[in-house]
């Protein structure tokens, strides 16, 4: 599955800030070919991609959960109403926040079987932390590996270089939680 509002939402913006399909290519090591179909919503960026882009594009990645405004009701969001994000390699997000202007926000996660952020982690600002909703998780935090299992929680500096994986055979969901 694509996400084409996602890949217009990033070509609207490399458009406006001037930036070429070569520099986009470059920041995330693919192909200008692959980046294109990104944006005519032919292909899934990595988790990893969208980060990068975002980067070199000035915005936070939560620019593109947001197609033009907040949530209608500002407190609340109803399961039909959520932004989500389709991600290369089995991984999907929706957004659980009612606003993106907080100090914190609120995805839900789901890895399909085998389905991983990265090997190398990646590592920002602010703190976040979890809750398996159902399924298996292993996360990397630094040089720990923690497996955790429906029911865990956990927390963390979200500048330490983190990631995970679903090593299950079943669909694995997270509440994540970003600071």
């Amino acid at each position: 599955m694509t996400d084409s509002g996602l890949g217009l939402r990033i070509r609207d913006l490399r458009k406006r800030r001037g930036v070429r399909l070569q520099q986009v290519a470059d920041k995330i090591g693919r192909s200008v070919g692959f980046v294109s179909q990104i944006e005519r919503g032919l292909s899934n960026p990595s988790v990893e991609d969208v980060s990068a882009i975002a980067e070199l594009l000035g915005v936070d990645y939560r620019f593109f959960f947001t197609p033009t405004a907040e949530a209608v009701h500002g407190l609340m969001v109803r399961p039909d109403e959520r932004r989500s994000l389709s991600y290369r390699g089995g991984i999907s997000d929706q957004l659980l926040s009612p606003l993106m202007s907080g100090r914190f926000h609120m995805l839900l996660t789901e890895l399909a079987p085998g389905a991983r952020s990265s090997e190398e982690g990646s590592s920002h600002e602010g703190e976040q932390g979890g809750y398996v909703l159902e399924g298996q998780l292993r996360l990397w935090v630094g040089d720990e590996c923690l497996e955790l299992k429906s029911g865990d929680s956990f927390q963390f500096q979200s500048s330490i270089p983190h990631h995970y994986l679903n090593p299950g055979d079943s669909v694995t969901r997270i509440v994540w939680v970003y600071s």
